[in-house]
């Protein structure tokens, strides 16, 4: 059976589920598969929108993306930033009956900075959290942090007690190859609660009736489908089999568009795709230079930056549907981003680069690359392959699921690649999650540099990204980020690709909010 027929198949088996014929059903399918249903398990944007309908964080994001109360409904900020209080929404409870109370953060603020959390930074590691009543926390912080909360809306509150019965007391890493209870299971606060999980199959979501909230949607139930093949996700839109699919195809957006019962949402993105190398190996994993990392040269990572043609990806492989980037952060989210430029598009200079660091006949080198993940993730990385092969660099492409792509490279994988193309959603919107989490310096049992997965280090920048994270004063702050930044493109730490579009496909019957990072919140969603 081809995938197409396959897939259909099991979406045809769906729509017979036994669901009632008054229920709203909204069927939603992604590239992307939900493999772990642990919280703490991959900090990604589709992960965590997906279990943002279970879960919740004492912060919440609103449509245009501000930071509103969620499990607290409110929080003081005092001493200078030093020390914060949270007043905790009193009447919540979890999907099995428990009440939400003040023993689940504190159980939450340490389990997501424990060992194979893929979420460290979402807490500063120093940060010591006081339980003043069942309703009352006070963090503690060992130096001021005014934009602490600014990323608590995906550190989703877990419940002490059902996580310890359970023996999930400890996160799941990506890289585990033996289920926890966490990971197949869920026990959250929010609009939704999970039904079943069968991971690379559907996740069926049901609506909690006794969620806290005020409830926008008008659903009963959501059916998650990944359908990882285009034209069969397409497909299963404009026959309408599923309701919502992302992303849609850049290619296929016309015909999606011209359809009797479809449109597609459209905008522009936060993400920067970028792609990254091993900076701190004395000898890469998969390449043939022996006794020496190529990438620890600044004139090979330059040659790398000279040999992408930008431009060709965008009008070729995107197809107008993304905007070239200079930095490692999108350009609304720094004023200062107009004074960076790409390097200009050299290949022979590029050549004169190699043969001066010793390299006058290219190097082989091994390259990661999700193909399930972002908007055409995986002819972008075939298009580098052709790119680099002019300069006379042999890249041995290694493109899979995400699943699998996310289990080596990331830290509990233990950053095992050479060479990756990666996309970054900053979670506070702000250069400093840029600097800290993808530039900052590794260092065992710091949660410093966690999405670094090449190492790249400058004890410079780190210094000036501490400094960031205090100053208050907005001229000065941008004035340091962009002295940060200033030494980072100078050194070439990444390859900065650019920002893709939104691409959402929706039935005409469904009503949706499309928020700039690419997160599908179904629970602001009607269907008719």
């Amino acid at each position: 059976m081809s995938i197409r027929r396959h897939w259909l198949a099991a979406l045809a088996a769906f729509a017979l589920s036994g669901v009632s014929a008054e229920a709203v059903t909204l069927r939603y399918a992604n590239q992307g598969d939900l493999k772990s249903l642990d919280p703490y398990t991959l900090n990604e944007t589709t992960a965590n929108a997906h279990l943002g309908h279970v879960y919740e964080g004492l912060t919440s994001r609103g449509k245009d993306l501000r930071i509103g109360p969620g499990l607290a409904e409110r929080w003081e900020v005092l001493d200078g930033a030093k020390r914060w209080v949270f007043h905790l929404r009193k009447g919540v409870k979890f999907h099995n009956g428990e009440d939400f109370t003040a023993d689940d953060v504190i159980f939450s603020a340490d389990r997501v900075r424990a060992t194979g959390s893929n979420f460290q930074t979402r807490v500063p590691k120093g940060a010591k959290f006081t339980k003043i009543d069942d309703h009352t926390v006070e963090v503690l912080l060992e130096s001021p942090n005014p934009i602490l909360n600014a990323q608590w809306d995906t550190w989703y509150i877990m419940s002490k007690k059902w996580a310890e019965a359970n023996n999930a007391a400890a996160p799941t890493p990506a890289s585990a190859t033996t289920p926890s209870h966490a990971s197949l299971n869920t026990n959250g606060t929010g609009p939704f609660r999970i039904e079943s999980h069968q991971p690379g199959v559907k996740t069926v979501f049901k609506v909690n009736p006794a969620w806290w909230g005020k409830k926008e949607h008008n659903l009963d139930e959501i059916i998650f489908t990944p359908i990882p093949n285009d034209a069969t996700r397409v497909a299963a839109l404009l026959s309408g089999e599923v309701d919502v699919i992302e992303p849609v195809p850049v290619q296929d957006i016309p015909r999606v568009n011209s359809s009797a019962n479809a449109k597609v949402l459209a905008g522009p993105e936060l993400r920067t795709i970028f792609l990254g190398y091993d900076q701190t190996r004395d000898e890469l994993l998969e390449s043939n230079v022996k006794g020496k990392n190529p990438f620890k040269d600044v004139r090979v990572r330059q040659a790398f930056n000279m040999a992408i043609d930008k431009a060709a990806i965008q009008r070729s492989v995107m197809r107008g549907l993304s905007t070239p980037s200079a930095l490692m952060i999108a350009p609304s989210l720094f004023t200062h981003s107009k004074d960076f430029a790409s390097p200009k598009f050299d290949p022979e200079g590029a050549k004169k680069l190699l043969a001066e660091a010793g390299y006058p006949n290219g190097f082989e080198v091994g390259m990661d690359c999700p193909n399930d993940r972002y908007v055409n993730d995986g002819p972008i990385c075939q298009s580098i392959v052709g790119m680099l092969a002019r300069i006379g660099v042999k890249v041995n492409l290694n493109a899979q699921p995400k699943a699998q792509y996310f289990a080596k490279v990331l830290k509990a994988g233990g950053y095992k690649t050479s060479f990756y193309l990666l996309g970054w959603t900053p979670g506070t919107f702000d250069s400093h999650n840029v600097l800290h989490d993808i530039h900052g310096c590794r260092a065992e049992g710091s949660p410093r540099g966690e999405s670094n997965l090449g190492g790249y280090c400058n004890k410079e920048v780190d210094a000036l990204t501490d400094r960031i994270l205090v100053e208050a004063d907005p001229a000065k702050r941008d004035a340091l980020i962009k002295q940060a930044f200033e030494i980072t493109t100078k050194e070439f730490a990444y390859v900065p690709l650019h920002q893709q579009a939104l691409s959402w496909g929706v039935n005409l019957n469904v009503t949706l909010s499309q928020r700039a990072d690419n997160s599908v919140l179904l629970y602001w969603a009607t269907k008719k």
